[in-house]
């Protein structure tokens, strides 16, 4: 393991012992956050119990359904741009200011147009996590190397032939980068607009629980979204780092 991975675990477990010492001693009240272990402890047996399975899995299929349509229609969106430069040099400004825009203040439209339930919350996730697809594939598109295409000129490939086994995976280790950002901003959007969206998932359950003083289950699936997050985040960054590292051969 290297020093990095050595210290950022160090400052993590630091982080936390000094958490659960603060609950424990009673500086941090139990009416405001319960310790860590105690955290753990609950989620631990509500997850057992199945108290919240429904909520869960609604919000993981909430979240796949988001991250796939952000992913391919932004690889989608973003092969059309790269492949009109007069479009792409009209919309690259207003990419680099997307974020700048808050998604939520459109909610109320997005009940009026899609009803209460999955849907508009899987729209929000979208339009949380398309754009950095898009930016993604145009990064990925301008880094393949000239040498690549002209081979494939030299070979007399056909185009699609170009496009499917030189061009793709010559990209992909950008591409990927864009899918590892695009699940993690569908997984804020998903949960975030389950707060105020739905009446099912882990946010509309983690509102619930805080709305009626039930800070134990509150703090265990906060706890939970947490862990959840730092797995796919793991896998991720593994899958990543093969894709980085066959980029630098």
């Amino acid at each position: 393991m290297k020093v990095e991975s050595w210290l950022r675990l160090v400052v993590v477990a630091g982080l936390i012992l000094g958490l659960e010492l603060l609950c424990r001693a009673g500086t941090i009240p139990k009416d405001v956050m319960v310790a860590p272990s105690q955290m753990f402890a609950h989620m631990c047996g509500i997850l057992a119990a199945g108290k919240f399975s429904a909520d869960i899995r609604t919000s993981l299929m909430n979240i796949l359904a988001a991250s796939l349509i952000a992913v391919l229609l932004g690889f989608l969106i973003g092969l059309a741009i790269h492949s009109w430069p007069s479009l792409r040099s009209a919309i690259e400004p207003l990419l680099a200011s997307y974020y700048a825009v808050p998604t939520f203040i459109f909610y109320p439209v997005f009940i009026v147009m899609f009803g209460v339930g999955p849907l508009p919350i899987i729209v929000i996730g979208v339009l949380l996590a398309v754009v950095t697809m898009i930016t993604s594939t145009l990064s990925g598109l301008d880094r393949i190397p000239n040498a690549m295409r002209k081979s494939a000129k030299v070979f007399r490939l056909p185009r699609w032939r170009t496009a499917l086994f030189i061009e793709l995976p010559a990209a992909l280790p950008y591409l990927f980068t864009g899918v590892k950002l695009s699940v993690a901003y569908a997984f804020i959007g998903v949960i975030a607009s389950e707060f105020i969206l739905s009446g099912t998932g882990i946010g509309y359950a983690i509102a619930f629980a805080y709305n009626n003083f039930e800070s134990q289950d509150m703090y265990a699936l906060m706890l939970f979204v947490l862990l959840l997050v730092t797995l796919i985040n793991m896998v991720l960054n593994l899958i990543d780092r093969r894709f980085q590292a066959r980029r630098q051969r």
